[in-house]
């Protein structure tokens, strides 16, 4: 591959969204792995740089990805090429976007699934006990279903970022956004009583400001902590497939369902669009259609 042809326009682009996008690392990484793939493919087939790449070369290498490949990776890349594509032309790098007449593989959007009510309430009530252990994870359980973060920053919290008095916490979301989140009485109690008389046990002299510790002293990382989520879904007899969203989509799902606004969900999840939050919509209708099949009468008599 003629590096030097493909990556300083890939080195360009990224530096641009970088600075005017505020795009998280790990999004950043992905791209430039789409980016150089695809360079890697057209100049195997000859092209001297993004000048010479054309919708059929694009296309060829959409193509070559098949099977190997999920339709939402292949989506991904695409996504990512004609992002790139646009602004090789808008900073005259390039005199047409080769990307226009490309379509990508159709994908069928999956419905987040959540808990109910019952077994939500069964999840919180595991940590019963009141040792340290126990009063950790009752706030962590109680938090991150008051407040639907991500696993990510959830680990991330510090005390410095949680208000309990005002009952907010300041969270960096992707691209280091931060938002302001609300929390449940439930779960400022439990987080009260796990900052006064949990957290001092955890304590060792490596410890900082991170609101969950483990039992190192140190905060705790996205693996322990969902292994902790796992952990408390088996007791409470949960056999849904517990994922690291479950309980950011049940937040979700359950304050549709008692009627929230669909924009200040959005605020809540940090979702950028509110095309990303409206597959909750779908979730709450699935719902909806079950309870009717279930218990309308007309769907009862045959």
């Amino acid at each position: 591959m003629q590096a030097s042809a493909f990556a300083s326009d890939i080195d360009a682009y990224l530096a641009y969204i970088d600075l005017e996008r505020g795009l998280s690392r790990n999004t950043r990484e992905s791209y430039r792995r789409d980016l150089e793939q695809c360079a890697a493919f057209a100049a195997g087939r000859g092209a001297a740089g993004w000048r010479a790449v054309t919708a059929d070369l694009a296309g060829a290498w959409i193509r070559s990805l098949g099977r190997r490949t999920a339709a939402s990776s292949q989506a991904r890349k695409l996504t990512a090429l004609r992002m790139f594509s646009r602004f090789l032309v808008r900073e005259g790098l390039r005199p047409d976007d080769f990307t226009a007449l490309l379509s990508g593989p159709r994908l069928v959007r999956r419905l987040p699934q959540s808990l109910s009510e019952a077994e939500t309430g069964r999840l919180l009530a595991s940590p019963s006990g009141g040792d340290p252990a126990s009063l950790r994870d009752r706030a962590l359980l109680e938090l991150f279903y008051s407040s639907g973060l991500r696993v990510s920053e959830l680990a991330a919290l510090t005390l410095q970022q949680v208000d309990l008095q005002s009952g907010f916490a300041r969270v960096f979301g992707k691209g280091s956004k931060e938002r302001v989140v609300p929390m449940g009485a439930r779960a400022r109690d439990a987080l009260g009583t796990w900052i006064a008389s949990g957290r001092p046990h955890f304590v060792k002299p490596r410890t900082r400001s991170e609101l969950f510790l483990g039992s190192r002293g140190t905060g705790l990382s996205r693996v322990s902590l969902w292994s902790i989520v796992k952990k408390h879904a088996k007791r409470a007899g949960i056999t849904k497939s517990v994922k690291p969203h479950l309980l950011r989509h049940t937040f979700a799902t359950h304050l549709l369902s008692g009627g929230a606004d669909l924009r200040a969900i959005q605020e809540m999840l940090g979702h950028a669009s509110i095309s990303t939050t409206q597959i909750y919509t779908a979730v709450e209708g699935r719902r909806l259609l079950d309870q009717h099949a279930r218990f309308h009468p007309r769907n009862r008599e045959k």
